[in-house]
């Protein structure tokens, strides 16, 4: 039997998925089966399902939307959180990957930070978030306050984007992080590097006691 090229891109999609899970958890970004993952494909998207460990995902432990975010394949339980990954894709038109974490940096920092974005300079690191050319550089990361109404979330996360516009993740606070790549080795990178440089500031903040 022939596999169709759209079939063979969400598989690889979903490969690729599960080695970024396997990954994600040895770093222990994702306990208790937090977090979700997804990817844009040419027929939709693959996104992981409720509940699943992120560490030991499988192929059906995903689901595929269609381009409306309709599902088309997968009897599992999607993540609740699914609408912020698709409200993500619409906002950044390269973006090809979300990866959701929730690090004890990432989940701490943006809760004591009054702010609605976690500025961040004076590190070399800055430099492996793509369009980031120097250390002097100043990088924000905006934050959203956390709702369990995701529709209401989405719209927030779009608002800012219309004057701010949204270029390699967003916090939600006391939650987590959502990194986005236009590819699967892009989104790592991303996520490795904020993690990073999330982990500085809150050593910094126990080493200063400098209120954020």
């Amino acid at each position: 039997m022939l596999i169709s090229e759209e079939c063979m891109q969400n598989n690889t999609a979903i490969s690729e998925l599960i080695e970024a899970g396997k990954w994600v958890s040895q770093k222990g970004w994702v306990p208790a089966t937090g977090g979700n993952f997804s990817a844009r494909t040419s027929t939709g998207f693959v996104v992981t399902a409720s509940g699943q460990d992120k560490g030991a995902l499988m192929p059906e432990h995903f689901l595929q939307l269609n381009h409306l975010g309709e599902r088309v394949a997968g009897a599992i339980k999607p993540s609740a959180e699914t609408q912020l990954h698709l409200s993500l894709y619409q906002l950044i038109p390269d973006a090809q990957y979300v990866l959701h974490t929730h690090s004890v940096a990432a989940t701490v920092l943006s809760n004591i930070i009054q702010r609605h974005q976690l500025e961040l300079t004076g590190y070399e690191m800055q430099k492996a978030l793509s369009g980031i050319t120097s250390h002097l550089e100043s990088l924000a990361i905006p934050i959203f306050d956390n709702d369990q109404d995701i529709d209401r979330l989405s719209l927030l996360v779009s608002d800012h984007h219309l004057h701010s516009p949204i270029k390699h993740a967003v916090l939600i606070r006391g939650h987590g992080l959502y990194a986005v790549g236009r590819n699967i080795d892009e989104v790592r990178r991303h996520l490795e590097a904020l993690e990073f440089l999330f982990s500085c500031e809150l050593e910094s903040l126990k080493i200063t006691g400098t209120a954020l």
